[in-house]
């Protein structure tokens, strides 16, 4: 990247911000958002009807995981070529269709299965960061992307609250049937106030891509997934693991050397980009521990020497504060980081991020403290997701902003996981003599792991350039099907 700042980057003609694109995008990302974890809360009902293992439910999980990381790759550089509005309608059509299938399920294979259809609609985000980016005014764009950005985990707190009442009032299938309600109402929006977007970068997918990419991708996931169940040590995760390094290795070698690659390798080198990437790894590690630990600690028999006694319902609630603060969090990282540059609310976020989990591990024996961590941990998650995407957007050329916040949510997407399954066997390690209850040691070992990790993502985040805020250019531009100009701003 150049020191120097070139032009800024041109507005389409006609192109004004209105609440109602705004707002369709709002929908269509939440509606994806609040389907990773609406059916967490259903599990034990399900597990019961279907009289399934642990091991068979959890597929419930991670079949929608797979399909999601995929589906993230492989649309947001398929948007970015034949159009991001067209494909941003055909992923939530895709997601629709899969959310019916679910609500109409009888077995646990039909809804599996529909669960790994509805990871199509995960290509939402970095298409709707794509759609901000080419017809938002240059002005809105980081406060619409940290919204955006914030959507995700605001969906993914609210998930866990709304389907309690509803399982107990009605049934598990109207958690679906509400779900497919929000899409239906994205798919809408999304058609009817959305224009499809000027900015193209034209040509053929690279599929020899797809396969390693997805194979490496499906073969690590599938590891982190199940590493509880088989055994981390075991030769089914270990031999996973080893096929992920082998497939993302050839991966990298070949994208290298093709013409039209899936992911432009040049562009993974760029220490902005490269920076976004560590730092979202790292970060999904630290943070997404609570999403599963508080719940658990709160529905924990206060018998037993800690926890709350809490329903499924009431722990949900925990995580409300969580949602709460981030709604507020994330617009002001986005003007923070337009004055200021992205570097800073990045770490801000870690550091934030850091002091909520040190909050749950010392002071977790009160409910108005935990609600406290709740809160500030809200506020490091909307201020690290809000820089994460606006710094990966004003590093790369508009043409290649799919792909770069599609590879950026799948490394948020995999470090999250991986905390998640390795929280959740640091908690069970231990468990009261006599009972499957875990020792409350657990997770304060859990919280305290979550806050080395934020830690070492500051570090991260303080090793990436400081201001950077303009577009850079792309390594070697791909052609571009309109007459729409791109920019060829610098980072400074």
């Amino acid at each position: 990247m150049t020191s120097q700042q070139a032009a800024p980057e041109p507005v389409p003609a006609g192109q004004h911000f209105t609440a109602a694109p705004f707002a369709a995008l709002l929908i269509a990302v939440l509606s994806f958002s609040l389907m990773q974890t609406m059916v967490v809360p259903a599990l034990p009902d399900l597990q019961r009807e279907f009289h399934t293992s642990t091991t068979t439910i959890s597929w419930l999980l991670s079949s929608f995981l797979l399909t999601a990381s995929v589906a993230t790759a492989l649309l947001g550089r398929v948007g970015d070529m034949f159009g991001k509005r067209r494909v941003l309608i055909g992923s939530l059509v895709v997601f629709a269709v899969g959310t019916l299938l679910a609500a109409l399920s009888t077995s646990m294979g039909m809804l599996i299965a529909s669960r790994a259809v509805q990871g199509v609609g995960s290509a939402a985000f970095p298409l709707a960061f794509g759609i901000v980016r080419d017809q938002f005014p240059r002005e809105r764009v980081p406060v619409a992307i940290g919204m955006i950005s914030s959507t995700f985990g605001i969906g993914f707190g609210v998930g866990l609250v709304i389907p309690g009442p509803v399982i107990d009032a009605l049934s598990w299938h109207w958690v679906f049937w509400l779900g497919l309600v929000v899409i239906l109402v994205g798919i809408a929006a999304v058609a009817t106030f959305i224009d499809e977007s000027p900015v193209r970068s034209p040509g053929r997918i690279d599929w020899l891509g797809v396969v390693l990419l997805s194979g490496g991708i499906v073969a690590l996931l599938l590891a982190i997934s199940q590493g509880k169940s088989w055994g981390w040590a075991s030769a089914g995760v270990i031999g996973l693991c080893v096929a992920a390094v082998v497939l993302l290795a050839v991966f990298a070698l070949v994208e290298s050397r093709v013409k039209e690659p899936l992911i432009d390798m040049e562009l993974l080198r760029r220490p902005a980009v490269a920076t976004s990437h560590i730092a979202a790894l790292i970060i999904g590690f630290g943070m997404y521990g609570a999403f599963t630990l508080v719940p658990l600690l709160a529905q924990t028999p206060s018998r037993v020497g800690y926890g709350f006694d809490a329903s499924v319902t009431e722990s949900g609630l925990f995580m409300v504060p969580m949602a709460v603060t981030m709604l507020f969090a994330s617009p002001l990282a986005g003007r923070l980081g337009a004055a200021l540059g992205w570097k800073l609310p990045l770490v801000l976020a870690c550091l934030i991020g850091l002091g909520g989990f040190v909050i749950y591990a010392a002071a977790h024996d009160t409910e108005w403290t935990m609600y406290v961590a709740s809160g500030v941990l809200g506020i490091g998650v909307g201020f690290a997701f809000a820089a994460l995407a606006n710094l990966v957007v004003s590093a790369v050329d508009p043409r290649q902003t799919g792909e770069a916040t599609g590879i950026n949510t799948i490394m948020r997407t995999i470090g999250g996981s991986l905390g998640a399954q390795i929280a959740a066997t640091v908690v069970a390690s231990d468990v009261m003599t006599g009972t499957r209850v875990p020792v409350e040691s657990g997770y304060t070992t859990a919280f305290i792991m979550s806050a080395v990790a934020l830690g070492v993502a500051t570090l991260a985040a303080l090793a990436g350039p400081g201001r950077l805020r303009r577009t850079a250019p792309a390594a070697e531009p791909r052609p571009q099907s309109t007459g729409q100009a791109p920019s060829s701003s610098a980072a400074g």
